[in-house]
């Protein structure tokens, strides 16, 4: 897509630029068995979004993740139309959906945190890239931090990168230049520019600089990287919301199966003895939270390869490395109203989590927090749960394969509580929109495979 054309800016591409991380998108083929219907519908989005046809990818990829509503994969791809057609609200959500579904690849941490960046909730922006920094390339965090509202630390990881390249690319440079820039730093940020710049194009880069170096230009600093123009955006629908698909279902269907475990007598000697009852604390139904919020993409390069013929559920964004125009676009727009986060999102400023309570009968009772396709997904699934609610950091995890409906998962719990504080914690679980249910430790919910692969692995 000619982006000049779509902003009506003809001057030439300025050099700031990222890396593999954000700049286009184009996912890989998802092959699932079970929704036909969402694998064609991603695919089309891909073909859409090629074309530079925003509106139809976004209702693509929007009955994608419909039909498949926890595949990671197509909540990214969501995500990146949202945000090639400047609505980073909804963008911010969408690729926020994908990292709780356990998408952790450092690209779809930085669309999220441009996505953040844009619609003013830098602090959010600088958690998410604080927790993944080790992952993403320094050229990519120093700028992104820049762009979130810490330019001075984005300098700082900027001119490391520089000190220890063996060879700088143009493009560090002049991501330093931007981050000195907007960091108030213009002396710096001229040599520095002026070591890839000509200099009768200097004065010019840095007027455009100029124009968006001031703090309530957090918007149009993201929407002239990326080229988009930005639109007011009320967020992702409310139907698509993560909270309104818990996994799989299996939350419901293991309590029923747990609350039909038949109670045994008790044994007494006294003469007809009534049998003692077996108390099964059903799974609570999660109720549904519209989580209205945002994310990001640029151009979209490369057919997709060919689906393989594994049940995988994720399809993990790539993107391509473009240098980022740093234009005004047309017309000035007006940042959008900030949107509250909702409690959906892990990375989103949120109240202090409320203290579970504490119970003198500890360790008979374990609280359940999910069920996955696979030990991998739990795996990733638990870490994702222990970031979102530190409560569970002093509690083993204890991962367990079931066979459910003849359909097979691996089911996430927590151990270590007593009766009191099993329910605080489902509480906790529960208010932030997802599924949750405790159960004694005597009596697991129905289904367990028993072939060792049961696991407990302190997280302390």
């Amino acid at each position: 897509m000619d982006r000049s054309t779509k902003t009506g800016i003809t001057a030439p591409r300025l050099a700031l630029a990222v890396t593999t991380a954000l700049a286009g998108l184009a996912l890989a083929g998802c092959s699932t068995a079970s929704a036909p219907r969402a694998e064609v519908s991603f695919s089309d989005a891909q073909v859409a979004l090629q074309k530079g046809q925003t509106e139809k990818a976004i209702a693509h990829a929007e009955a994608a993740v419909l039909a498949e509503p926890r595949n990671p994969g197509y909540r990214a791809l969501l995500g990146a139309a949202y945000l090639e057609d400047g609505r980073f609200q909804a963008s911010a959500t969408s690729f926020g959906d994908a990292l709780d579904l356990g998408d952790e690849d450092p690209r779809t941490v930085l669309s999220f945190a441009l996505a953040k960046a844009a619609i003013g909730e830098g602090k959010a922006a600088v958690q998410v890239l604080d927790e993944y920094a080790r992952l993403i390339d320094p050229a990519d965090l120093g700028l992104a931090y820049a762009l979130a509202g810490q330019p001075e630390r984005g300098t700082h990881v900027l001119i490391n990168a520089v000190r220890n390249g063996d060879r700088v690319a143009p493009k560090l440079r002049q991501n330093l230049a931007y981050a000195y820039a907007l960091a108030g730093n213009w002396p710096a940020a001229r040599v520095m520019a002026a070591e890839d710049v000509s200099a009768d194009q200097l004065d010019v880069r840095m007027t455009e600089w100029a124009m968006m170096a001031a703090p309530e230009h957090f918007q149009q600093r993201v929407a002239a990287m990326l080229q988009v123009t930005p639109r007011t955006d009320a967020g992702q629908p409310q139907r698509l919301a993560l909270a309104n698909f818990p996994a799989q279902d299996v939350l419901v269907a293991e309590a029923a199966a747990q609350a039909e475990v038949p109670a045994k007598p008790a044994a007494t000697p006294v003469p007809a003895p009534a049998p003692a009852p077996v108390v099964a604390v059903a799974a609570p139904k999660p109720s549904p939270k519209p989580s209205p919020k945002p994310s990001v993409a640029e151009a979209f390069a490369g057919p997709a390869p060919a689906a393989t013929p594994a049940p995988a559920r994720t399809a993990a964004p790539r993107f391509v490395s473009n240098p980022v125009v740093q234009q005004m676009p047309a017309r000035t727009v007006a940042a959008a109203p900030r949107v509250a986060a909702t409690s959906q999102r892990r990375m989103a400023p949120a109240a202090a989590p409320a203290p579970v309570a504490s119970d003198k009968s500890a360790n008979t009772h374990l609280v359940q927090l999910g069920s996955y396709n696979s030990k991998v997904e739990a795996e990733r699934g638990w870490t994702v749960l222990k970031r979102k609610f530190p409560q569970l950091k002093d509690h083993d995890v204890v991962i367990t394969e079931a066979l459910v409906n003849g359909r097979t998962f691996w089911r996430v719990a927590a151990a270590g509580f007593g009766v009191k504080s099993a329910r605080s914690m489902c509480g906790s679980v529960k208010s932030a929109g997802r599924g949750c249910f405790a159960y004694a430790a005597t009596n697991p919910p129905a289904g367990a495979v028993d072939r060792g692969v049961r696991m407990a692995a302190r997280t302390r």
